[in-house]
């Protein structure tokens, strides 16, 4: 996702507009933003009062797969089964992508070191 653009710049950009006059698409060109960028920090600035971005939220990964030591010794079992033939014997509502993600998570991989 897209880092947003710091406050103390966003100010810089308001006080040219505000104070200094300065035409919205003058100071996107002066500031090398979007015009649409500055439409939406006036449009916070009148419902909010500031400009600041928004707090980021931090999703909590509540994945399908809590048990990790059932899955391991799941794929151990069903290890010869391709990841939507896990997915329908795993106990519950659960992805053949999500069998990928979390055979990932524990370091399992299918490919065979003919050299051992």
């Amino acid at each position: 996702m897209a880092k947003a653009y710091s406050n103390d710049f966003r100010q810089k950009v308001m006080q040219a507009i505000e104070l200094d006059g300065l035409k919205k698409c003058e100071a996107s060109q002066l500031f090398n933003i979007s015009r649409n960028t500055i439409n939406l920090w006036f449009q916070r600035k009148a419902e909010t009062g500031n400009v600041k971005p928004k707090p980021r939220t931090v999703s909590q990964q509540n994945g399908k797969i809590r048990d990790w030591e059932k899955f391991r010794s799941f794929v151990k079992e069903h290890g010869d089964k391709t990841q939507s033939e896990m997915a329908q014997l795993w106990d519950g509502e659960i992805s053949q992508r999500t069998i990928s993600r979390a055979l990932r998570k524990i370091g399992h991989t299918r490919k065979k070191n003919i050299w051992v």
